[in-house]
Formats: structure tokens, C-alpha cells, sequence
């Protein structure tokens, strides 16, 4: 029997991926978007992120701007929810 309080899984992603895309969120909060890769890397260091969070920061391409988690997710090839429709 499952768990009714376990978060589902959207398809597209597992639980790594979901794990990683929160870590990014968390040590990167709201208020730096836009920002790019030496802005985030800059803010997940302010904050003490750990470091499989700055690894992944620091393989971002540079120069290039990002709005918020999901586009810094797509840039490191970590799994998001698929759009509904």
C-alpha cells in the first residue's frame, strides 16, 4: 500500500532529479532571478549550499541569462514535469 502523504512523481522526472531541483531552489531562492551562472554560484555560496549544488552551478554555460530553477534544471539535464495541457 502506498504511502497517501508521499509526494507522486510526475512523469519525466524521479526522485533524484526531484532531490536536485530542490536543492537548486532552496540554496537559490526567489529574489536572484534573472541571473546567470556566476550570479547563482555567487548567491549558493552566500548561503553555504552544499556542494553537489555549486558542482552543478558551475557546470552552467556562461553568459547565459536564466529566469528561474526550471531553466537552470533543462541547462544541467535534470528532469522536469511535463507541461499538462
Amino acid at each position: 500500500m502506498t504511502d497517501p502523504h508521499q509526494p507522486a512523481t510526475p512523469p519525466g522526472t524521479d526522485e533524484g532529479d526531484i532531490e536536485r531541483r530542490a536543492a537548486l531552489a532552496e540554496a537559490l531562492g526567489k529574489e536572484v532571478w534573472p541571473a546567470d551562472r556566476d550570479q547563482l554560484v555567487a548567491k549558493a555560496q552566500e548561503g553555504t549550499a552544499p556542494d553537489r549544488v555549486l558542482a552543478d552551478l558551475r557546470r552552467l554555460p556562461a553568459g547565459q541569462q536564466f529566469e528561474n530553477v526550471q531553466e537552470v534544471a533543462r541547462a544541467l539535464g535534470i528532469g522536469t514535469e511535463q507541461e499538462r495541457f
